[in-house]
């Protein structure tokens, strides 16, 4: 529940929004499956937001990330996707993923960012991890991840 405020400052009305009331604060998703992914030589721990209400959540709530591991999100259907950072504490870099597993772009998010970030075709994944982890891996758009749930293994 969002509680608004009127106060007076230099004889004019100022509404703020004071938020939340009743102790509501978010809740991470916690108690997620995990799945372990490989990308060239490197392996990593995910969890898998796989339902509308995990991958509404996702990293929200959350102020650090265990070394190598991060968030794959698990779509119904490959089209473009985009992602915001409301109430995400941790700066992280997106890899889009097609139904292949192959990555179409990675991005840097920062964090409570609300604009935009989109992949630049039809993913059916997308991969968060810290930002600029991709980039110590040396893993770019065109790389192969394998281990992607409902994926033959390779």
């Amino acid at each position: 529940m969002i509680r608004l405020t009127t106060l007076l400052l230099f004889g004019l009305p100022l509404m703020l929004t004071v938020a939340p009331v009743h102790g509501q604060v978010g809740k991470p998703n916690t108690g997620l499956p995990t799945t372990k992914l490989t990308i060239g030589s490197t392996t990593l721990t995910a969890e898998i937001a796989a339902t509308n209400e995990h991958r509404q959540t996702g990293l929200m709530y959350r102020f650090s990330l265990a070394p190598d591991s991060g968030m794959l999100f698990v779509f119904d259907a490959s089209r473009p996707q985009s992602f915001w950072m409301r109430n995400t504490s941790v700066a992280l870099s997106i890899a889009f993923i097609d139904a292949q597993g192959t990555i179409l772009n990675i991005e840097d998010m920062a964090p409570r960012d609300e604009r935009a970030t989109w992949s630049v075709g039809p993913a059916l994944y997308a991969l968060e991890m810290r930002k600029g982890w991709f980039a110590q891996k040396g893993i770019g758009p065109g790389a192969r991840v394998h281990g992607l749930p409902g994926k033959a293994s390779e």
